[in-house]
């Protein structure tokens, strides 16, 4: 027989039993919006955290980088040379550079203590869609609409290697920190790992039904995560390469996905308007709102204190725990 738990009198809240169960924490609960800023005069498309510092950079849709103090949100540089939208952006590993990539098929990288382009990459057909830094600091990888990926060497200033395979727009790019592995997604609905070195495909994984829309490793590099244009994330082993669970966030597509540093959470940028928090021991999902359009983009601060996300409306809002 279950009882009903015993009230105080005049009070509407129930007392604690002695076998009372816990309930979880985590969730949407365990976060909130610490702040929103007017980040850009059209969508934000990209984030990306210093290696150091608690700054991070924005890219949007305006033709503009930006880069931002974390939480407050006070702006501390703009950048401007692209001729076209801007799609994302990473930093340099000593934290003194940035690379940008947009609509213009380039690949540019910035002086961050100069404020002004240092490196324009040109050799991708179409427009690029992201970029990532060997955490060497030499090299620098690309995808682009034009199918490939490409991987730059910035003391020679030349392209090393085009990384081709796949059938159809690679949507994001990644090394793996300390190797010469690279990650790609794609349109064609598959994940690849590359040998940048000898610019071959390693492994192919395949299990999207759906275009690919962005893919990442975890911070010990052991686990990648892939979101594609339903919402559907799935989580591979990349050693064994394999997938080991699918997640659905949609039926709207995720837009870019994040690990956080201690590899407990998962935050994917949703285009329904939400960043949906997956606890990777659980696999629940929650979804955590304030955009008033589409997100954009996601990244986690050092210690996972604060969680950062852009808009299609042009915001960018700090959510903490």
């Amino acid at each position: 027989m279950i009882s009903e738990p015993t009230k105080e009198p005049g009070k509407n809240k129930a007392l604690r039993h002695l076998k009372d169960s816990e309930f979880p924490v985590g969730g949407a609960a365990a976060f909130s919006i610490a702040n929103s800023l007017q980040a850009h005069g059209a969508a934000v498309s990209g984030l990306a955290l210093h290696p150091r510092k608690m700054v991070a950079a924005s890219s949007g849709d305006d033709r503009l980088w930006r880069l931002w103090g974390v939480p407050a949100g006070e702006m501390v540089l703009t950048g401007q040379g692209h001729a076209d939208w801007l799609s994302g952006c990473c930093f340099h590993p000593g934290g003194g550079a940035l690379a940008t990539t947009g609509g213009d098929a380039t690949v540019k990288v910035w002086d961050l203590v100069r404020g002004r382009c240092v490196l324009t990459f040109e050799g991708h057909a179409h427009a690029t869609w992201g970029c990532s830094f060997h955490s060497g600091g030499d090299f620098l990888a690309s995808c682009s609409m034009d199918n490939t990926a490409k991987v730059w060497d910035l003391n020679s200033q030349r392209c090393r290697a085009t990384l081709r395979g796949h059938a159809d727009s690679v949507n994001s790019v990644a090394f793996l920190p300390s190797s010469n592995t690279v990650l790609t997604c794609s349109a064609d609905k598959t994940v690849s790992l590359w040998d940048a070195r000898a610019a071959r495909c390693a492994q192919t994984f395949y299990g999207h039904r759906h275009s690919c829309n962005h893919a990442a490793f975890s911070a010990r590099g052991d686990v990648i995560a892939s979101c594609d244009s339903y919402g559907t994330v799935m989580l591979w082993d990349a050693r064994k390469a394999s997938a080991v669970a699918t997640v659905d966030t949609g039926p709207h597509p995720g837009n870019q996905l994040a690990f956080g540093p201690s590899g407990e959470s998962l935050a994917v940028a949703s285009n329904d308007g939400a960043v949906k928090l997956v606890r990777l021991a659980t696999l629940q999902v929650s979804s955590l709102l304030g955009h008033e359009d589409a997100v954009q983009s996601v990244t986690f601060d050092h210690r996972e204190d604060y969680l950062l996300s852009g808009g299609a409306d042009g915001s960018l809002y700090n959510i903490s725990h």
